[in-house]
């Protein structure tokens, strides 16, 4: 649906009061908006890398980019920064972020590559930037921080830790935001690849971008086991989310990034975004950040 390509297509958000969806290109520095109505895609440019964006009760938009919280204003182009994390990792950055059921957003970071594929591990961490504007670590020693989102019942916080190729499922307090107890949800297998980003359905279900495999995989959290298969037509699938109509389509974004010139060419879809209808279940909406 999103012909315009990405570098690093990411972090899509369905926001209702603009009927359009809203997304990062990481490695372009841009926070974008698409309006299906008019299939125009808008987009603001940022100062760093931006890993994630959700929607601010008060309009506007609440970013992670470099090793920064900040709020974007959308009709002024203003990034106001919040708060600054790991001044002391100047090779991190923020990743995937998401808004928890009381208005607290999530947000982690990881190392950028030195070179191709060599990373430092175990440097990235998750943080929580609560609507007074103060940030606790939940998580340290990650690898990538990646997809994560609440169960339907607010009493589980499902995580990705991308080179771990796992989902794993903490305790969740939804009165303090507080994460415990992590257990293996689900191991990836060999074709799917390293998962990216995450979503939940209306029935608590899990889906998992896999990045590299050119799918979304839907996972029963009860069982562990995976329940459905989507195939997209790119390989580098990065995240996704449910949005659209009473929320029963789903948005999937992708990369470019990554793929050699041989690779690209026979890669037209590379980097643009996908809707996928039919699925039979519909999404939830997003959490607001509550300042």
């Amino acid at each position: 649906v999103v012909k315009e390509k990405n570098r690093v297509g990411e972090c899509p958000v369905w926001e209702e009061r603009e009927n359009a969806l809203v997304y990062v290109d990481i490695n372009s520095q841009k926070v974008c908006r698409w309006s299906p109505l008019t299939n125009e895609v808008q987009s603001v440019s940022v100062d760093a890398r931006v890993g994630s964006v959700a929607l601010r009760q008060c309009g506007g938009y609440v970013i992670a980019l470099g090793t920064r919280f900040a709020f974007l204003d959308w009709d002024t182009q203003e990034v106001t920064t919040i708060l600054e994390v790991e001044q002391d990792k100047p090779n991190n950055r923020f990743n995937d972020g998401k808004v928890d059921p009381k208005g607290r957003f999530f947000a982690g970071t990881m190392a950028e590559e030195t070179a191709p594929g060599v990373r430092a591990r175990r440097q990235g961490a998750l943080y929580t930037l609560f609507p007074d504007h103060s940030v606790i670590k939940q998580l340290d020693k990650v690898d990538i921080s990646n997809g994560l989102d609440w169960s339907l019942d607010h009493r589980t916080f499902y995580h990705i830790d991308s080179l771990a190729y796992a989902v794993h499922a903490f305790s969740y307090d939804v009165h303090t935001g507080k994460i415990a107890c992590p257990t293996l949800l689900y191991h990836l297998e060999k074709e799917e690849q390293m998962p990216d980003g995450m979503c939940i359905d209306a029935e608590g279900k899990l889906w998992v971008a896999c990045i590299d495999a050119g799918r979304v995989i839907r996972i029963d959290p009860e069982t562990g086991k995976r329940i459905q298969t989507v195939r997209l037509p790119t390989p580098r699938i990065t995240s996704c989310c449910f949005g659209g109509k009473d929320y029963c389509e789903m948005y999937v974004t992708s990369a470019y990034d990554g793929l050699d010139e041989a690779t690209l060419a026979k890669e037209p879809h590379a980097g643009e975004i996908f809707k996928i209808t039919g699925l039979g279940v519909k999404g939830i909406p997003q959490h607001f950040f509550a300042a």
